[in-house]
């Protein structure tokens, strides 16, 4: 799927917002999935999932780290995301439906933070972007 020059520019021009707090952003949008969707606390029940834990907040920045990345590869998101990808699928073997959960969390939590800048049009490339980035995460499920 290929986006638009202002697909492209509403992603990175929040990105370059969200990076700068990229654990705090992932671990509050893991909350809100262990809130919304309490099945996919499965997943990790090694973890201490309590308000503010180091677990969260460690787990969610890599998770939006990781989204970072495809953000500055939206030509080559498979690529970028490929390693991960081989994680999900052939180690953790999370439920793919969880991606579009986690995706709807995100942009919730994104459009907390950055009301002003969480516009329709960004709404939209966001969530074509994150739609993308999870069939990259299990493209390999099959």
């Amino acid at each position: 799927m290929t986006f638009s020059d202002a697909e492209k520019a509403a992603i990175v021009s929040l990105w370059g917002k969200v990076a700068k707090h990229a654990d705090d952003i992932g671990a509050e949008s893991l909350e809100r999935l262990f809130l919304s969707f309490p099945q996919t606390k499965t997943y990790f029940s090694h973890f201490d999932l309590s308000h503010g834990s180091k677990d969260l907040k460690s787990h969610g920045g890599k998770v939006v780290k990781a989204i970072g990345s495809a953000a500055q590869h939206l030509d080559d998101i498979e690529h970028a995301l490929s390693a991960l990808s081989d994680l999900h699928a052939f180690k953790l073997r999370v439920d793919p439906g969880n991606f579009k959960m986690l995706s709807h969390a995100i942009q919730v939590t994104l459009a907390i933070h950055f009301s002003a800048d969480f516009t329709p049009d960004v709404q939209a490339a966001w969530d074509k972007f994150l739609a993308v980035v999870s069939t990259v995460l299990v493209s390999k499920y099959r």
